[in-house]
């Protein structure tokens, strides 16, 4: 059966009440629209907080469950929508996860995926928060259809993308928070954001399936050493047409129609899987195939 997503675009405050409330509104405005699953961008509850490395921003860590999956198990079940909400989570003392949470349309928590892959670059310093993520690549069967979650970085991956889908998954969502360092963007800005897209792009094409990637928009940190996040939050159909993008700049709600009977027709035309040499690709579980 067919279903609608909305993705969220939202820029995000240094007050993790405010953008809970942000969020909130954006949920209910895209299930307003008529989306049925709606999907958060990465760590929405407060500024990208890894741009610098604070031990005192560990506190920005809640349980899971806990206060951001109740209240929006709450409104999940009052709206009949599924939400996906990316957190920071405190799994127990000094072990942190960047986790995002499926709560089904009846109000339940359905489960999590933890970030598979932790990037350490220069404002992105997740490696000083985060355990990388021990519960695999998971689907997820929602109320309104399978669908699989990789977090931000686990984007570049085609191994994380194609495992997910071998699951069954009729689209990947991917919560993102991804932007510019202003004395890059000159340069390199339009190239990196050109790279970002193609390779979700690519994910759709390879696997047969819906992509949806939902980014944060707006500036955050000081001006000499922040990060300028480029939204330009889309859907891709599994031809790898984009179906409905967001602009760089500015709050925005997109909703997409996904059929997953398109899948069946684009595989039988493009039949990736069936060709797949699975007995030779033992090698791809090396590191690097030294010579």
């Amino acid at each position: 059966m067919k279903f609608r997503v909305g993705l969220v675009q939202m820029s995000c405050s240094a007050d993790p009440n405010e953008n809970m409330a942000r969020a909130e509104a954006r949920v209910r405005e895209a299930a307003a629209r008529g989306a049925q699953i709606v999907c958060l961008p990465e760590l929405f509850r407060s500024q990208y907080f890894c741009r610098e490395e604070d031990a005192a921003l560990f506190d920005l860590a809640e349980p899971v469950p806990g206060p951001s999956t109740e209240l929006f198990g709450r409104i999940a079940r009052e709206l009949g929508v599924v939400i996906i909400a990316s957190l920071f989570e405190r799994r127990a003392a000094g072990l942190y996860h960047n986790t995002a949470a499926v709560i089904d349309a009846d109000g339940e928590l359905l489960g999590i995926y933890r970030k598979m892959h932790i990037p350490d670059d220069p404002l992105y310093f997740e490696k000083f928060y985060f355990t990388p993520g021990d519960l695999g690549f998971r689907n997820f069967d929602t109320r309104f259809g399978r669908i699989g979650i990789l977090v931000c970085w686990d984007q570049w991956y085609p191994e994380a993308a194609r495992l997910t889908a071998l699951g069954g998954a009729s689209i990947l969502f991917y919560p993102t928070a991804i932007g510019w360092h202003p004395s890059e963007k000159a340069e390199f800005g339009v190239a990196q954001h050109d790279a970002w897209r193609t390779i979700q792009r690519s994910h759709a094409i390879a696997n047969g399936i819906y992509v949806a990637a939902i980014n944060r928009t707006g500036f955050e940190g000081p001006r000499d050493r922040g990060l300028e996040f480029w939204g330009a939050s889309f859907a891709a159909d599994p031809f790898g047409r984009v179906l409905a993008e967001a602009s760089h700049a500015g709050e925005e709600v997109l909703i997409v129609e996904c059929d997953p009977r398109h899948l069946e027709e684009v595989r039988r035309n493009w039949p990736f899987l069936r060709d797949r040499r699975i007995d030779a690709y033992t090698p791809i579980t090396s590191r690097f195939l030294d010579r």
